[in-house]
């Protein structure tokens, strides 16, 4: 029997933008729950969240006396914290703000004798409220939340089996909660010159280690305000001469000078006849038009 292709849903940022904003602030909330429990792994992947069957987890974390996980399930549409002691409690999405969700979660760590603090102060977004006290970030579509769950898996299947070709160091495929999108990224092993920073409410010196060594990092984010759309994207770390003026596959990926990217439409590769294929190439145009102008070693970090 013939097994059918897996279906890349349509996505709308005008249309999920309020939903998109909401969740986005609840994964702050616990991505800095992980960030105090994780030791630190270079370039802040010990924070990442990572996708999964029913939506995005931490993983497990561990405290003084017990390990746990938080889970956001996007097919139930509920936060879900559990603990190796057999400890389950749930949170619903539904009509949830941002702070309600930082007082109900915390106060379910405090039952579970977790004691954690965060910085309440969200990263990566300028002028941002609290996030102990933001009650205007309350929308919650169950619709968009599939959707865009749907997408992280099948983007996610293509960034392993492009992360798998490469043999030297690369990122996982991973969640920043930080800039809400999934990325994964290849180092040539040389340093990179210091990265400026600069980034709204985030210390320079994490954005200096995290860009500490060249990369050619690709990633996928459901849109912002400088691209409302869902888009893939690539960018390189310290950029080569020439990298922007690279034509690259396929036609319809382009580079955004303001960003520093070569952007791909989300709505390019879920319409193509191959969404896996058009995805691959622009992992691998990028890529090479990157390493070739900066002369990575390629024959020592690929199969």
């Amino acid at each position: 029997m013939k097994s059918e292709k897996m279906s890349w849903p349509e996505l709308s940022y005008e249309h999920a933008k309020a939903t998109y904003e909401t969740v986005h602030l609840w994964t702050q909330i616990v991505g800095k729950i992980k960030l105090e429990c994780m030791p630190w792994i270079n370039h802040s992947w010990h924070t990442t969240l990572l996708v999964s069957t029913t939506g995005l987890t931490t993983g497990t974390l561990s405290s003084s006396q017990k390990h746990f996980q938080i889970d956001f399930n996007f097919l139930k549409h509920q936060l879900e914290i559990s603990t190796s002691k057999g400890e389950y409690e749930q949170i619903s999405f539904k009509d949830l703000s941002v702070a309600s969700c930082y007082h109900q979660l915390f106060h379910i760590l405090k039952k579970f004798k977790l004691d954690i603090k965060i910085n309440t102060t969200p990263n990566e977004l300028v002028n941002p409220l609290q996030l102990d006290k933001d009650e205007e970030h309350c929308t919650y579509d169950k619709g968009h939340t599939s959707k865009l769950h749907q997408a992280l898996l099948n983007v996610n299947s293509v960034f392993n089996k492009f992360r798998a070709e490469f043999i030297g160091k690369s990122s996982p495929s991973h969640f920043f909660w930080g800039s809400f999108d999934l990325a994964v990224t290849r180092f040539s092993g040389r340093t990179a010159p210091k990265h400026p920073g600069g980034v709204s409410n985030l210390p320079d010196w994490v954005a200096q280690e995290a860009c500490s060594h060249e990369v050619s990092s690709s990633g996928f984010w459901p849109g912002n305000e400088m691209v409302p759309f869902a888009a893939f994207y690539n960018y390189s770390y310290a950029e080569p001469d020439g990298f922007r003026n690279v034509i690259v596959k396929p036609k319809t990926a382009y580079y955004k000078a303001e960003m520093g990217e070569f952007l791909l439409p989300y709505s390019e590769v879920q319409q193509a006849k191959d969404p896996e294929a058009m995805l691959l190439e622009f992992l691998h145009s990028t890529y090479n038009a990157a390493v070739d102008l900066a002369k990575w070693d390629r024959e020592a970090l690929e199969k």
